[in-house]
């Protein structure tokens, strides 16, 4: 079978699939520029307000990468029913995300709220009171918008199953842009101090809410949602949902955790380490960005074809996204490596700790295209097919024993440095590879159809 030409009667065209990938990379694009131009303003307020403002974005990346691993959960059951030419059923599953993830985030921002001193102190520990402060009065304000952050991921996620992911791109962009202007008017006009970048970013979450709740209660829609305030959640579906964003969110949330005992290991190899290791997982993250954005709308795919029970379109498409992985992250690695030299210059780095980062990006890069789109695309293609769990725990366990455990061993035991904690890394690449290769071919993904 021809990869490059869809064959006919098949759900996505080469158009359809650019028109569901192109946005999704421009709205996460834009999601990386937009916190670059936060950091910047917030860094004129003091070392205080940015320290402060880091501390508690980490605590908000967390609940935004569990609701959005909650809203994924919600759009493959919505898109397997589509699949299954059942739309009633599809928008009863996406009338019980939004409701779920409205109800359950607002019990979310009550918790933070009302514990937020025991959140910064047991997650940050004892940090100077300045900076401590600053943490509070912006998690205060922040949490306000947890809602917000979970009602327009349940959205944006309905609207990319439905192969409509320009929508949230422009609602995102739209309110990004506000957000950004509010911040440099209220810190840099009105002389705000975190309050600056904090209420601009409820306003704008607020919005992005609202905006996209406007389209999906529009009965027009495919995956329209009740106009009531009424409500009655169906737990047979809800579990369904549960079944994969629950997984998935968890498998988020403890990757975030092994970043920071990564991190832990290498703050012990000096400044000049830690500078170098930071600054190239920044330019890490561009390297990988197409995949990241790609397997946001492979997953929508996957559940598309899984509930219409034909296998065969799953796997055609599998292979030609993980090739358009391949591709793109070519062509954005050869870009970083051209531009490395003009990109580090801006952060000013002595010349041994750029040689260091160098070290990092060009090796990132290569490992990049060989074989991330095979340890981070291809789970997308089983998490689409709801086979969740299994991910999940292959995911903790290969990071738990790789990730961390040979950190420890390659740069601190065997006196690598820091760039033994990327080695490592490396091989949790290789090893994940390798086992969802072998769970691909052994076909048992193919025993998770949700509905």
């Amino acid at each position: 079978m021809n990869i490059f030409k869809t064959p006919e009667g098949y759900l996505f065209s080469n158009k359809a699939l650019l028109y569901l990938f192109i946005p999704l990379l421009i709205e996460m694009s834009l999601e990386f520029f937009v916190g670059l131009a936060d950091s910047i303003m917030v860094a004129s307020l003091g070392e205080a307000a940015i320290s402060g403002v880091s501390l508690v974005d980490f605590l908000m990346q967390l609940l935004i990468f569990s609701f959005s691993a909650l809203a994924t959960g919600g759009a493959v059951i919505a898109g397997q029913y589509l699949g299954d030419k059942k739309p009633d059923n599809a928008r009863d599953a996406s009338n019980q995300l939004v409701w779920f993830s409205a109800i359950s985030s607002a019990v979310f921002m009550v918790i933070v709220i009302l514990l937020r001193s025991l959140f910064i102190g047991v997650l940050f520990g004892h940090i100077e009171a300045d900076v401590w402060t600053n943490a509070d009065i912006y998690l205060t304000i922040v949490a306000l918008s947890i809602p917000f952050i979970a009602i327009y991921n349940a959205g944006a996620a309905l609207f990319r199953t439905t192969n409509n992911a320009s929508l949230p791109m422009k609602v995102m962009a739209f309110c990004d842009i506000l957000n950004v202007i509010g911040n440099a008017f209220c810190i840099y006009y009105l002389g705000w101090g975190v309050e600056g970048v904090a209420i601009p970013t409820v306003l704008s979450r607020l919005l992005s809410a609202l905006i996209i709740l406007h389209f999906v209660l529009d009965e027009n829609y495919e995956l329209h949602i009740k106009r009531t305030l009424r409500h009655k959640f169906d737990w047979k579906v809800l579990t369904n949902v549960l079944n994969v964003g629950i997984p998935y969110g968890i498998e988020n949330g403890l990757f975030q955790l092994g970043r920071i005992l990564v991190l832990s290991i290498v703050s012990t190899f000096g400044t000049m380490a830690i500078a170098a290791n930071s600054v190239g997982y920044s330019i890490g993250i561009f390297s990988v960005l197409p995949g990241f954005a790609i397997n946001l709308g492979l997953t929508a795919v996957i559940s598309r074809c899984v509930g219409a029970n034909d296998y065969e379109q799953a796997k055609y498409y599998n292979k030609k996204i993980i090739l358009i992985v391949f591709i793109s992250h070519i062509i954005i690695n050869v870009a970083i490596f051209v531009l490395l030299p003009f990109i580090l210059e801006v952060y000013q780095l002595s010349s041994q700790t750029a040689a260091m980062t160098t070290e990092m990006v060009i090796w990132h890069g290569i490992f990049a295209v060989i074989i991330w789109p095979i340890a981070f695309t291809l789970p997308s293609t089983f998490r689409g097919a709801g086979d969740s769990k299994s991910v999940m725990y292959i995911s903790l366990a290969v990071m738990f024993t790789c990730r961390i455990a040979l950190s420890y061993v390659i740069a601190d035991w065997m006196g690598v440095g820091v760039f033994g904690t990327w080695i490592a890394m490396f091989i949790d690449w290789y090893v994940r590879a390798a086992i969802y290769v072998y769970r691909y071919f052994s076909g048992k993904w193919m025993e998770y159809r949700a509905v």
